[in-house]
């Protein structure tokens, strides 16, 4: 009976060191600096090599960067308040670590090493390592990484490519603090037009009211853009171009083809129309002299004929088989 109690009081120390956490679990150590820090941990090459080794039964995201200006990458110094947003916001919402997740950031200047091994010439890049052991653990574990060739990336971007690769479950959403300036700034901005309109307001809302302004604004826009104005734009063609004898044509030939100086012809030539066909029926009928009237109708109607003339001229040569056409034209 005394053996069998020696026996077991000696076996005692080697079953207490059993029973006693381990020592080698990486996450909760880094992870409560990660949540001290209440941003992404600042990595060196050892820190680097000692998170990304294996075993691991956790998640790393790392974003490889050059922050300083020397190294001429602004693409970095551009994502890196999106990449603190991503880390803050993790923290905000998962101070427990329930995802087993860190983020760390590795300049260029902490880790020269880092990036000769992996022989990168380009930054920033965000490398994401998958666990490789745990009920989590992924088959395949080389890093994944995030492709920056669209250009600066938001948090909410990079926030919804790392939730893809992690187990399913609640995840902590972006939290983006409120900008106070902006706030400040808006609000001004606000009282200054409010301002503004109340002390002008005399002035403008009778120009605002004014119905020859919005039929002129009307008409020019309707002429601008019946004429070929956003053709011009899309198909980008020239302003004139040769009629190969030496000479310039202002008219392209087809209804699927035409010149910017043809465009502006016939917005003139629609404006004079236009113009003509409302001065007869406003202007002339309020005449009192009944010779002036007289005149005014000859003469708008020689204007509207001869305008019209040019016009189905201009229909003949966009396309020869056009059968009719008036004089003088």
């Amino acid at each position: 009976m005394r053996i069998s109690t020696a026996i077991v009081l000696g076996f005692l120390p080697f079953s207490c060191l059993a029973a006693k956490p381990r020592t080698d679990d990486k996450f909760p150590q880094h992870h409560a600096k990660f949540i001290s820090a209440s941003a992404p941990l600042k990595l060196d090459d050892a820190l680097y090599e000692k998170l990304t080794a294996t075993p691991r039964d956790y998640t790393l995201a790392v974003l490889l960067t050059a922050l300083e200006a020397r190294f001429g990458c602004q693409l970095c110094r551009d994502f890196q308040p999106e990449w603190d947003v991503v880390g803050k916001s993790w923290i905000r919402g998962d101070k427990k670590g329930s995802t087993r997740l860190l983020l760390g950031t590795l300049d260029f200047a902490d880790g020269k090493g880092t990036f000769q091994k992996l022989m990168l010439q380009t930054a920033p890049i965000l490398m994401l390592f998958p666990p490789t052991i745990g009920p989590e653990a992924k088959v395949d574990v080389q890093a994944i990484r995030y492709d920056f060739t669209m250009g600066p990336q938001s948090a909410e971007q990079v926030h919804d490519w790392i939730v893809r690769h992690l187990p399913a479950g609640p995840k902590p959403p972006i939290y983006r603090p409120l900008n106070y300036v902006r706030l400040v700034t808006i609000t001004t901005a606000i009282l200054g037009l409010v301002s503004f309109f109340s002390v002008a307001s005399p002035y403008i809302i009778p120009i605002i009211q004014n119905r020859n302004l919005w039929a002129a604004i009307s008409l020019i826009t309707i002429l601008l853009f019946t004429s070929g104005h956003m053709f011009n734009h899309i198909r980008k063609i020239p302003y004139v171009a040769g009629d190969g004898k030496g000479g310039i044509s202002y008219f392209a030939g087809g209804f699927s083809n035409q010149f910017g100086l043809e465009t502006q012809i016939i917005a003139a030539m629609y404006g004079t129309l236009s113009f003509a066909t409302i001065a007869l029926a406003l202007r002339v009928p309020r005449m009192v002299d009944p010779r002036k009237q007289q005149i005014a109708v000859f003469v708008w109607g020689a204007v509207i004929f001869g305008m019209y003339s040019f016009l189905l001229s201009v229909f003949r040569i966009k396309n020869g088989g056009y059968p009719f056409h008036l004089p003088p034209f």
